[in-house]
């Protein structure tokens, strides 16, 4: 049974790890996107190889790395938008660039970059909408209640108009010395 779309032959070995090992590697990272970025698929021994992949960095441990980059849509993107955009440097007979370039082709064959920018701005939208949401409630006040029409009233008493200054202001400014 297939386990993903890469096999041993696509790779070259490097000194340290089989071609196998860099086809289980691009495997992994696949199933790893598919499942929508499981906890329970991201082990340490897939951490530390994809942290040395596509310019990451370790962070301080595999749970930092995951909190930073796979909690949300916003940053899922942005790490498969560093996935794509990552320009695989080495010769593959020292480094994985071989299974990196392989995936970059996966995740563009697959669309995941703009899946993924749908869903960052599902996600943005609905944040925001809570927050418009809570704030409302919080400054709006509350509609008025219906006032009488004059049709109810046969005759509303007039108010007397409050003047269009304060009786305190003069219309011309008056000097007065201090000394």
């Amino acid at each position: 049974m297939l386990k993903g779309p890469f096999e041993a032959c696509q790779f070259v070995a490097t000194e340290r790890s089989s071609a196998a090992d860099k086809a289980e590697f691009g495997n992994t990272c696949l199933r790893f996107i598919e499942s929508e970025w499981k906890r329970t698929l991201f082990t340490k021994n897939f951490y530390g190889r994809l942290s040395n992949c596509f310019g990451h960095i370790a962070h301080n441990n595999v749970f930092q790395f995951y909190e930073t980059w796979f909690i949300c849509d916003k940053d899922r993107l942005e790490f498969l938008k560093q996935t794509v955009s990552w320009p695989c440097y080495g010769d593959p007979k020292f480094t994985f660039s071989d299974v990196e370039r392989a995936i970059q082709k996966e995740v563009h064959r697959r669309n995941y970059v703009a899946i993924y920018e749908l869903r960052a701005a599902r996600e943005l939208r609905s944040a925001e909408i809570a927050a418009l949401e809570r704030l409302e409630a919080k400054y709006r006040a509350p509609a008025a209640p219906p006032t009488n029409t004059p049709s109810e009233c046969e005759a509303a008493p007039e108010l007397p108009q409050a003047p269009s200054t304060p009786a305190y202001i003069l219309s011309e400014p008056i000097q007065i010395s201090l000394f």
